[in-house]
């Protein structure tokens, strides 16, 4: 082998490892629990407020840790990554990334919107701030009782949804068991 070859080849390995090492869309971060080795998705969900410069096509959002961010919805998605709506000073979770060089939102939670009370066919309860989850039938064998926002999902205790819809009325979530709906009480 030629030394010219030889040297393109280190120059093309390093470009790779640079490429591997440096993902844009960013993967995700897995930590262990060194008490029960379980491991855990870190969460990559940004919460904040909804602040008065958000538009159409981009939020404004006063974040938790005191800073202000704009992002983008990319024009080329089909479906909104909308959920419950933008209104100016509504708590927000938002999952985002960097595409064409701008910070887009792929999905954007109205955390303002989920709570409340929600029925369904079995289930009565109520979404708190703080986590919390109040639950009105007596009879129910495993009633949730926390909630969170997790990469762009919604934890009910250990059950993990992904949002379908949020609006004023109405939700849709679902999971490896379905879709499940709920109507606001």
């Amino acid at each position: 082998m030629n030394t010219k070859t030889l040297l393109f080849m280190m120059v093309f390995g390093m470009a790779l490892a640079m490429i591997g090492c440096n993902n844009p869309k960013g993967g995700k971060a897995i930590t262990v629990n060194s008490i029960t080795g379980d491991t855990t998705d870190v969460d990559t969900t940004i919460y904040g407020t909804c602040g008065e410069g958000t538009a159409m096509h981009t939020l404004e959002l006063l974040c938790d840790d005191g800073k202000t961010r704009v992002f983008m919805f990319n024009p080329d998605d089909s479906i909104s990554p909308v959920y419950g709506g933008l209104l100016v000073g509504d708590r927000m979770a938002v999952i985002a990334n960097v595409e064409y060089g701008d910070t887009i939102a792929s999905k954007v939670i109205n955390l303002t919107t989920l709570l409340g009370k929600w029925t369904s066919i079995d289930k009565q309860f109520e979404i708190k701030e703080g986590g919390v989850v109040d639950s009105h039938v007596e009879t129910e064998t495993n009633p949730w009782t926390s909630w969170k926002i997790h990469n762009g999902r919604l934890l009910f205790n250990k059950d993990t949804f992904d949002i379908v819809e949020l609006g004023a009325d109405s939700m849709y979530i679902e999971n490896n068991n379905g879709v499940f709906a709920y109507k606001r009480k």
